[in-house]
């Protein structure tokens, strides 16, 4: 039996993924369009607060495409907290207007392929790590995000290498990753039996472009070629919010 990767688990994570219902927010009076509005508003002041705390954190984009209208993304230190929070969201009234399209549960996870650091160190101390496994979200223009799982069929069975070569191939896949630091920020959730894949990727970065130059390189890289397996790809525009009346309104 290969050995099996160790990870460090940060915040708990839920994509959630809606489509509005825009006829039956259209015979909405103009009235209770914004009260939904306003509400709305103060259910996002409540999780402003708790990211100014360093609590949790969320982001809010649109969505192109039919797969949705908007994502809402949001992590928190324990499950229950997540799900009360999805309920409360459920229970709003803008929610009783949306359709889910689509959702991912998952962990916001690191590796030990990478390695490195002092071993008698708790890595939960260290202030880097620390800083990845309770992300406050960015502010970045555009968002992708999709899933993956690593092959496990045949030759090109990831979960038959040994650590050494997952090691060695996660270096170089990792290589490829640094040369767009600053360009994009990546965010990588583990969902190994929370969720129908194995990982969760999410890129931030004020250049739509940059989030197909990556993906197309890494296409190129061994780890990707022979044991990637992908799933949909979501990817949106930042929705402030000051311009969710202006997302939501109809003649």
């Amino acid at each position: 039996m290969s050995e099996a990767a160790q990870t460090l688990d940060g915040w708990y994570s839920l994509h959630d993924l809606r489509a509005m219902n825009w006829t039956a927010w259209k015979e909405l009076s103009s009235d209770e369009r914004q009260a939904a509005i306003q509400e709305f508003h103060q259910f996002l002041n409540k999780l402003n607060e708790t990211q100014e705390k360093k609590e949790g954190s969320h982001a809010l984009y649109t969505i192109i495409g039919q797969k949705a209208d908007f994502i809402l993304w949001m992590l928190r230190p324990t499950m229950e907290e997540l799900n009360d929070l999805e309920n409360e969201f459920n229970k709003l009234t803008i929610a009783e207007y949306t359709i889910p399209t689509y959702s991912y549960v998952s962990v916001v996870e690191l590796s030990n392929y990478v390695g490195g650091g002092d071993s008698n160190e708790d890595p939960y101390e260290n202030p880097y790590v620390k800083s990845r496994l309770y992300p406050i979200l960015p502010k970045s223009k555009y968002i992708c995000f999709y899933p993956m799982d690593k092959r496990r069929q045949g030759n090109d069975n990831w979960y038959m290498l040994s650590m050494d070569d997952r090691r060695e191939l996660m270096r170089s896949h990792g290589l490829i990753g640094r040369k767009y630091a600053g360009k994009v920020k990546q965010i990588i959730t583990g969902s190994v039996g929370l969720d129908d894949y194995e990982w969760g990727v999410t890129l931030f970065s004020d250049d739509m472009l940059q989030f197909k130059k990556l993906v197309y390189e890494m296409r190129f890289d061994e780890v990707s070629a022979r044991y990637g397996e992908f799933g949909s790809f979501f990817v949106g525009n930042l929705l402030e919010e000051e311009k969710i009346p202006q997302f939501l309104h109809v003649n």
